[in-house]
């Protein structure tokens, strides 16, 4: 009887996953060795984000640890809008970093590229018109 090879269908042994999230935006990486290529919901990274701060924001942890040109990175993100988007990414490109080389741990961490920032939208109260804005004051 002939033994079966089975090839995964998806991803390979070399790739590193992260997750990052960013007010109400996730945004699921994976990286693997490659020649440079960021691809985000399969755009280019100048496709998605036009504006520059916010693709400076996500390839911040490949430059920071010198691996622009030496890993493909895959993202798909989703939720919230374009900022919280782009940094959810630079987070999750931090964390997938963190998992393909565990050496570049602490160069992330002084670039404070590890932490997540927990900012969230505050709920909306009763009896307020937001979630602190009260009712126009009338005096008649």
């Amino acid at each position: 009887m002939a033994e079966a090879t089975v090839t995964p269908t998806k991803g390979s042994p070399n790739d590193a996953l992260g997750t990052g999230r960013r007010k109400s935006s996730v945004a699921r990486i994976r990286i693997r060795p490659g020649k440079g290529d960021i691809t985000i919901n399969k755009r280019s990274l100048e496709d998605y984000f036009p504006n520059l701060q916010q693709r400076n924001s996500v390839v911040a942890p490949l430059e920071r640890t010198g691996r622009r040109d030496t890993v493909d990175v895959w993202i798909r993100v989703h939720g919230g809008g374009i900022t919280g988007q782009a940094d959810a990414c630079k987070l999750g490109i931090a964390r997938a970093l963190k998992v393909f080389d565990g050496e570049l741990e602490e160069s992330l961490r002084e670039g404070d590229l590890l932490t997540r920032d927990s900012r969230m939208k505050e709920r909306k109260k009763y009896g307020l018109r937001g979630a602190r804005r009260g009712t126009q004051f009338s005096k008649r």
